[in-house]
């Protein structure tokens, strides 16, 4: 079954699958030669559906189910819904993108179409491989992440294993999560952040729609434990919200590289070069600390 859905004027879908690593994590596969990403969505009738989203034409984005199965007119609406969300296509730009024009250093991004950071299917899924990004290696990151999806995750109907929901993980134990999922010291953060998701004293789902202010969101977001300013700074620009920088080591790195600046200096250093962005810094600080992923080709 293919369809094809409408993606906004200066969306690409390449910059977006490209944006940050979530791509070459699962329940994503990206398809480098074909430029396109495969992904179960989960429905809200508990179904999983492989789908694959690639580009068209004419502001369009051709969609193909990785199965024999159909759906129904009901469920194109859901599949379409879900896929503007984890591709960022329901997100307005515009005064981002205005903002890029004013500075000679950033009119590469209107002109290709970047700016949209891939999301997973929910926050719940973000907030967790966030949190396994944390003091580790990529690799381990990608194994912690593959080891849920294998083990904890339903299957599609062409096999492919989604992401865990909350419940799943919430049953397990901390022995496990150390054990098969070589979570480590993360092991009871990812226990208690699920088992809070699903008693709902948690509500990640509602953060991607809060009206709370930035600030207060951060706090809530950095109440999970596990969740340090980092991780939180990168959640919040999953949200739409890009008030903050989610500095790490290898951005530190980035940015002194690239500015010709002395290392050793402070984060507040990187953090005052950007504060005439506003709003948006968080989102130049990644655009500029990542510019050349989309200049030579994505890392991986």
């Amino acid at each position: 079954m293919k369809f094809s859905i409408q993606a906004p004027e200066h969306f690409d879908l390449w910059s977006t699958l490209t944006s940050h690593g979530w791509s070459m994590l699962p329940p994503f596969t990206l398809d480098r030669e074909h430029r396109s990403l495969g992904i179960p969505l989960t429905l809200s009738s508990g179904r999983s559906v492989p789908v694959n989203v690639s580009s068209s034409s004419n502001h369009h984005l051709g969609v193909r189910l990785d199965s024999g199965a159909t759906l129904s007119a009901r469920e194109k609406a859901e599949v379409s819904a879900l896929l503007k969300s984890v591709l960022r296509a329901d997100e307005d730009l515009g005064e981002f993108y205005l903002e890029a024009r004013r500075h000679p250093r950033y009119r590469w991004i209107p002109k290709r179409g970047a700016g949209r950071l891939l999301r997973s299917q929910s926050a719940f899924e973000d907030t967790v491989k966030m949190i396994c990004t944390t003091n580790c290696s990529w690799a381990l990151t990608t194994a912690m992440v593959r080891n849920l999806c294998d083990r904890l995750g339903e299957r599609s109907e062409n096999g492919v294993a989604a992401f865990p929901a909350p419940e799943a993980i919430a049953d397990s134990s901390e022995k496990f999560l150390r054990k098969e999922i070589r979570a480590g010291y993360r092991a009871p953060y990812l226990l208690e952040f699920a088992r809070a998701s699903v008693r709902g004293t948690i509500e990640p789902e509602q953060w991607r729609t809060s009206n709370m202010p930035t600030e207060e969101l951060f706090a809530e977001v950095r109440s999970v434990k596990g969740v340090g300013p980092y991780a939180a700074g990168n959640i919040l620009k999953l949200l739409g919200r890009y008030d903050y920088l989610g500095i790490d080591s290898w951005c530190r790195k980035k940015f002194f590289e690239i500015h010709n600046e002395i290392r050793g200096k402070k984060d507040r250093h990187i953090e005052k070069y950007y504060e005439q962005f506003g709003r948006w810094r968080g989102l130049f600080f990644w655009l500029d600390v990542t510019k050349e992923w989309h200049a030579d080709g994505f890392p991986g």
